[in-house]
């Protein structure tokens, strides 16, 4: 057969076999890497039936871990295996630091006052990371903050999801950057150098103060999130502020994810020295990262750990409930046995697709015993977990498969009764505010809307 003629046979078929390569390729990696078998089917299925669509949105999203990145880390991380001081200790999820002290922040008028305060009182270092910074009152005042201590000296650097700051205006974020700030944006919504990431965001939100103090939980920065007045259009939210030992592990997971996003820079992460407990501080707090940078799965897997072992009750507190297969059989087994198990969700979300995405697994959990509870006045963005009343959890992670599986994200968990104590408060706060949920009220609906519930939960393994 001449060059020609085999030219001629292949060409109009090199489309379908360059994409037969590919999808073989990709079905091939799926197999090799550990993910949840939903997931895995789901993309398999996706790949083979319609590889057109599936190869490139895997390309695109369909990442998971990045090795390079869990190994770039791995130096960082060594000191903290191997703490000199006695208040910090090693556990299977994260570190376990002993002497802190802590201020809970309920209320979105006192989450945007200690915000500001904490910027204002600053005298060497201030490092922050949001997934979102809103082109609004809120966000203008907070960079006007930071611009100004970046002028008096003060070391300022802003961590920014790079989608979740995508089409926000940012002239006016410059500003801190013409006052000596250090701005970064986390992961390119279109990542050459690391193809299929571009659905792994940084959704943590931590703000470090003197490399001392640092305020984690749920909150963004925007109006919806916190401001200087009560507006019925604000969102229910839970933070935390944390001075002690537990701030070393916050300072060393914000220096990793500034150095990754500084990389091109050529910055070098700097080993983040041990703090001393607090005087007076009576907090035992375990900080957890989790994420793409994370081998396995700590997070998830805490969380699991968690619910079997309560012998009582179990409380979670999530704006979108989207889990997989074993936390919910987890759930389901645990309100079976006749434990209390409560789940708190808003009632509406500002997501629509996960709203109707959850309604299968809510009504399989009531039908098992689990109290839904649904929250009404406002959108509930708040993150909370509250096991026998002897521990207590809360930070950016919402309980659905982005957070547990995909996202970069930071939690704290409380062993201490006070810490406890102001979790729970907070919960029978949110909880006397909400209406039950039965079974019959999360029945599948009929016709278009019933499809929509179906297609939703069809694709959440995807998301």
């Amino acid at each position: 057969m001449s060059p020609q003629i085999l030219l001629d046979t292949i060409l109009p078929h090199l489309g379908a076999i360059i994409g037969l390569g590919l999808g073989i390729i990709l079905i091939a990696r799926l197999m090799r890497e550990k993910r949840r078998p939903s997931n895995t089917f789901a993309w398999l299925l996706i790949i083979i039936l319609a590889p057109y669509i599936g190869v490139p949105l895997f390309l695109l999203i369909g990442g998971r871990k990045i090795q390079k990145l869990s190994r770039d880390k791995k130096s960082l991380r060594l000191h903290q295996l191997t703490p000199k001081d006695d208040s910090l200790t090693i556990s299977p999820f994260g570190v376990v630091a002993q002497g802190n002290s802590t201020k809970f922040i309920p209320n979105a008028t006192d989450a945007y006052n200690v915000l500001i305060d904490s910027i204002q009182n600053a005298k060497s270092s201030i490092d922050i990371t949001t997934f979102i910074l809103s082109h609004d009152a809120v966000g203008r005042r907070v960079v006007k903050e930071l611009s100004k201590k970046a002028k008096e000296g003060v070391h300022v650097r802003l961590l920014l999801d790079a989608l979740g700051s995508w089409g926000k205006k940012t002239l006016y974020i410059l500003d801190l950057e013409k006052a000596g700030g250090r701005i970064e944006r986390f992961m390119p919504v279109f990542p050459i150098a690391f193809p299929g990431a571009s659905n792994l965001r940084n959704h943590r939100k931590i703000a470090i103060f003197d490399k001392s103090t640092a305020i984690i939980g749920g909150r963004n920065i925007g109006r919806e999130y916190m401001g200087p007045t009560q507006s019925r259009r604000r969102w229910t939210d839970f933070g935390v502020s944390i001075t002690g030992p537990a701030v070393t592990a916050l300072n060393t997971i914000f220096e990793e994810d500034w150095a990754f996003a500084s990389r091109k820079r050529g910055y070098k992460a700097i080993q983040q020295p041990t703090l001393p407990p607090v005087e007076g501080g009576t907090s035992t707090i375990e900080i957890m990262a989790s994420g793409p940078d994370t081998p396995d799965d700590p997070l998830y897997e805490k969380v699991l750990a968690s619910i079997q072992d309560a012998e009582h009750s179990v409380t979670i507190v999530t704006p979108y409930f989207i889990p997989d297969e074993v936390l919910l059989r987890t759930l389901s087994v645990k309100a079976r046995s006749g434990k209390a198990v409560r789940l708190i969700v808003p009632k509406k979300s500002n997501h629509r697709i996960t709203d109707l995405a959850r309604k299968h697994f809510l009504h399989e959990l009531a039908g098992a015993g689990v109290q839904i509870l649904a929250y009404e006045p406002e959108m509930l963005h708040g993150k909370a977990m509250l096991v026998d009343e002897k521990m207590a959890m809360t930070g950016s992670a919402n309980m659905d498969l982005r957070s547990l599986f995909v996202n970069f994200e930071v939690a704290a968990f409380f062993y201490s009764p006070q810490d406890i104590d102001e979790v729970k408060s907070w919960i029978q706060d949110v909880s006397s505010r909400c209406t039950q949920l039965k079974k019959e009220d999360l029945v599948r609906q009929r016709y278009l809307k019933g499809l929509a519930e179906d297609l939703s939960r069809l694709i959440a393994p995807l998301l």
